[in-house]
């Protein structure tokens, strides 16, 4: 039992440290100071107020030094890196840098300081659908085309947030590689896939028969996106099991928007995420961003070139 410097009295405030060594009583008189009084620790804890002044006032050691100098290179790169990293990544960075300390270190001294990488989700488990006998690969990756609004491709990926996994649908038009229908719910139903097309419609309005390229997911085979693609002249095209080069153009997309924008970002809030993909793909991807397939312009600008 403890008592404060208001006498107030205490229990379990020491119990942990009781049988530790001098140096760690020392550490936790010290680390509460401010809030006990350093007599009665010192004496409930079984050490000299001598001994531990002696320690307060005693120079830091070589290695102390250095580990304080290691935590800030430490803190840089897991600032920079947006909290993601851990030991082993900040390891690297370090090595980089030029120094030469062991993992085992610097693990040590992120655990000490309360130093922890965000802590991701395992990956949603794929919901089984029927095997895509629905649609032939009619696209047949033939993802070259010379006007605009003949052939589209579609897909889905996943967003990491705090609140869960946020899931994203495009449709980006072949011709300019923009994106002309998104999506983005906290759950991989069909409706999913119906509102990113639906955009495309509502924007794009073709006046001719379009080719929509999907993968097997079976969203892609359901009902409804077969009447739906039936009801608005869209020819359903299908990937090849296990074949996700069938749909290149739109892997191609998710791995610009994720190595370009979320890297290892974990959002906190799926509308955070939402606000920084809507961002990515309407004011950065289709407007600005220069793209490799069009001779470095932008998707939009491509379109009005074309026009």
């Amino acid at each position: 039992m403890a008592t404060d410097r208001r006498g107030a009295r205490h229990t379990k405030k020491g119990r942990s440290v009781l049988c530790a060594g001098a140096r760690v009583k020392y550490r936790f008189i010290n680390d509460h100071s401010h809030e006990f009084c350093i007599a009665v620790m010192c004496r409930l804890l079984g050490v000299s107020r001598s001994g531990f002044y002696a320690w307060v006032h005693k120079p830091l050691s070589n290695r102390a030094i250095e580990n304080q100098r290691l935590l800030t290179v430490i803190r840089a790169s897991y600032d920079a890196s947006g909290g993601v990293y851990g030991a082993p990544r900040i390891l690297a960075d370090l090595r980089e840098a030029g120094e030469t300390c062991s993992k085992h270190r610097v693990a040590r001294i992120m655990r000490t300081n309360k130093i922890a990488a965000i802590r991701g989700y395992k990956s949603p488990r794929a919901r089984r659908g029927r095997p895509s006998i629905l649609a032939p690969n009619t696209l047949n990756r033939e993802f070259t085309v010379d006007q605009p609004d003949r052939a589209w491709v579609t897909d889905i990926t996943y967003i990491r947030t705090w609140q869960g996994w946020l899931y994203l649908a495009v449709v980006l038009d072949l011709h300019s590689r923009k994106v002309v229908g998104w999506s983005m719910k906290p759950t991989i139903a069909r409706e999913l896939v119906l509102d990113a097309l639906m955009m495309a419609l509502w924007r794009r309005k073709p006046t001719q028969t379009v080719l929509v390229h999907s993968g097997q997911g079976s969203q892609y085979g359901s009902d409804d996106w077969r009447r739906f693609c039936g009801a608005n002249r869209l020819e359903p095209s299908m990937s090849r099991r296990g074949n996700c080069w069938d749909n290149a153009v739109a892997e191609s997309f998710f791995s610009s928007l994720k190595k370009e924008r979320i890297r290892k970002r974990i959002y906190k809030t799926r509308d955070l995420a939402r606000a920084d993909i809507f961002d990515y793909i309407e004011v950065f991807y289709n407007r600005t961003r220069r793209h490799s397939h069009l001779g470095g312009v932008s998707p939009e600008a491509f379109e009005h070139a074309s026009i």
